[in-house]
């Protein structure tokens, strides 16, 4: 009786040692996600759970890894950041517009760099495994020209967005910028 007392008790050290193990695995699992996500890690958890959250952005990592994400060529960048100008330029004038060529300028960089742009929300997945500290502001940019194009916005949300937009195109070429700088 008292064998089998004692293969009970390393039984169930065993079943806690294990399990504290799982926990502590599953936990700076979740910890790199967090780092390596930011914000994008909180949106999608507080939209889908821990769980489902955690597997999603798994899968959004395993995606990605299989483009070919490249850096743009100097006279590409040259040629992007001189349309740029042009699109804040005519900002000042045409704020509609702008917006618009805005959000396409956008698109073409992210495809010259080798991200697929054919939806919005998948385009936003796929690039929140590169740039997660700007994914949000991109997704509030895009909104705004997409609610523009159906009702007029304010000058203030364009130039909100125009902010959002320029901070993503300055990071996907590479130059040093904040998720929140100034227009």
């Amino acid at each position: 009786m008292e064998t089998v007392l004692i293969i009970i008790a390393i039984l169930a050290i065993l079943a806690v040692a294990v399990g504290a193990v799982v926990f502590f695995q599953r936990q700076r699992q979740s910890d790199r996600l967090r780092e390596r996500f930011g914000p994008e890690y909180d949106r999608t958890v507080s939209q889908a759970g821990r769980g489902d959250a955690e597997r999603e952005l798994r899968q959004r990592q395993e995606r990605v890894e299989g483009f070919d994400i490249r850096e743009l060529a100097p006279d590409q960048r040259r040629v992007y950041v001189e349309r740029w100008r042009v699109v804040q330029a005519d900002f000042v004038d045409s704020p509609d517009t702008a917006i618009i060529a805005a959000d396409e300028l956008v698109q073409e960089v992210m495809a010259a760099r080798g991200y697929p742009v054919e939806d919005f929300e998948q385009r936003a997945a796929d690039l929140s495994v590169h740039h997660p500290q700007f994914v949000q502001d991109y997704r509030g940019a895009h909104a705004i020209s997409e609610a523009h194009r159906r009702q007029p916005r304010s000058t203030e949300e364009l130039r909100q967005a125009m902010i959002h937009y320029r901070a993503l195109f300055s990071e996907l070429l590479g130059e040093v910028a904040s998720p929140r700088s100034a227009a």
